[in-house]
């Protein structure tokens, strides 16, 4: 007499992927006299509790509101002018969608169909493809958010995969991180290692596109990065190795908006001082 056939009984143990925080970077070029908006912007920021990330404590507020100030933008594949000549950036984050949402709204109704800002924004996820010593190469000793006066640059850099990327399913998209060795030799250093100097001197942070691919006119991801002046050096040579396909094969597959690089400031009225 044969046994009967039992199903095995399996976990249920599916790590979630909702978003942990929701943020967006307001890009605009606003005429001088937006100077003035100053105590209703200040207003509006205590309202929702936002903390200035100038001074940031720990690491970055839970609630945040940032101020950035132009300095330079270059231009790459994807044309975007309204960020390429934005004098001005306004960063806010918040655990969820609520209080962004809001300061979209209330500060393009402060600037007016004229200034409207150029919103680029996403959400942080939990990690998907990083294990336990990926964790800790890449973040364990990550630069945490430093006052404005310490790492006074910061660039805005988003960007988007091509239709290809996206075809490939998530095992060979994760290939392209990790260094490739052939028998013992090392072929490409791949994303890791091609950024790796920017670990120890760049606070980077990324929003994902909430459903990607991302739709024309928005980004896959927007990337962030702060430093010190002499780390600025850092910040160019760690792009310039990740384009590097012979080095970083994936960055075949990305396109670039303009990199936009402003000053952090402390208050609204210093993104005007010139």
């Amino acid at each position: 007499m044969t046994s009967p056939t039992t199903t095995p009984t399996t976990a249920n143990d599916v790590r979630s992927i909702e978003p942990v925080r929701h943020g967006a970077y307001l890009c605009f070029a606003a005429p001088r006299s937006a100077r003035e908006l100053g105590p209703a912007v200040r207003a509006l920021a205590e309202r929702l509790g936002l903390r200035n990330e100038y001074e940031p404590g720990d690491d970055h507020p839970r609630d945040a509101i940032a101020y950035l100030r132009r300095i330079e933008a270059t231009p790459a594949q994807i044309a975007d002018d309204a960020l390429a000549r934005a004098t001005a950036v306004v960063h806010v984050a918040a655990p969820g969608a609520g209080p962004v949402e809001q300061v979209v709204a209330e500060l393009g109704r402060l600037l007016g169909p004229e200034a409207a800002p150029r919103v680029l924004g996403g959400v942080v996820r939990p990690l998907i493809y990083t294990g336990g010593e990926m964790y800790n190469f890449s973040y364990a000793h990550r630069v945490l958010q430093q006052p404005g006066t310490g790492a006074p640059h910061a660039f805005l850099l988003p960007m988007s995969k091509t239709a290809a990327w996206w075809k490939k399913d998530w095992m060979e998209r994760h290939t392209y991180f990790l260094p490739r060795y052939d028998e013992g030799r090392m072929v490409h250093p791949g994303h890791a290692l091609a950024s790796a100097a920017g670990i120890p001197a760049l606070m980077r942070r990324t929003y994902k596109h909430p459903a990607p691919p991302a739709q024309a006119g928005a980004y896959d991801f927007v990337t962030y990065f702060e430093c010190a002046d002499d780390a600025v050096p850092v910040f160019h040579d760690v792009c310039a190795a990740l384009r590097d396909v012979a080095k970083n094969p994936e960055w075949a597959f990305v396109r670039e908006g303009p990199t936009w690089h402003g000053r952090r400031v402390a208050t609204w009225p210093e993104l005007f001082a010139r």
